[in-house]
């Protein structure tokens, strides 16, 4: 199923078309447990990131929705996925087009030292 195809619920979940999970949502700790008013960082290069994808994608959807309008967070995703362009912007993307959530804007900051990449996410 392409990434087109898949959307994105208020739980950091994603759900295919058919109704069915995809299987990062499921027994994984939050990246966060609070709403953060205030611009941060949320950490997506651990260990357990480099060989899941999807979960990077599921978690990063996760800081995005723990973080209030008006502030960014910064997605520091693991070196072994590439560049975000190619597997998070477009679920960033679907996650913006749906009707329920607030407007986001994301660019590209640097890579880091240790290999990994920052994507900044402004929450309107």
């Amino acid at each position: 199923m392409s990434n087109a195809q898949k959307r994105v619920s208020g739980t950091g979940t994603r759900t295919t078309d058919d109704g069915s999970d995809d299987a990062a949502g499921e027994d994984r700790e939050p990246i966060t447990r609070r709403v953060h008013e205030n611009s941060w960082s949320a950490n997506l290069e651990e260990p357990r990131h480099a060989d899941d994808p999807d979960l990077v994608v599921a978690e990063a959807i996760d800081a995005v929705e723990a973080t209030a309008a008006g502030y960014h967070v910064n997605l520091v995703t693991h070196a072994d996925h590439g560049h975000p362009e190619g597997y998070l912007w477009p679920e960033l993307s679907t996650y913006d087009d749906a009707a329920e959530t607030p407007s986001l804007e994301w660019r590209y900051v640097d890579q880091c030292g240790c290999g990994g990449h920052v994507t900044r996410v402004q929450v309107s």
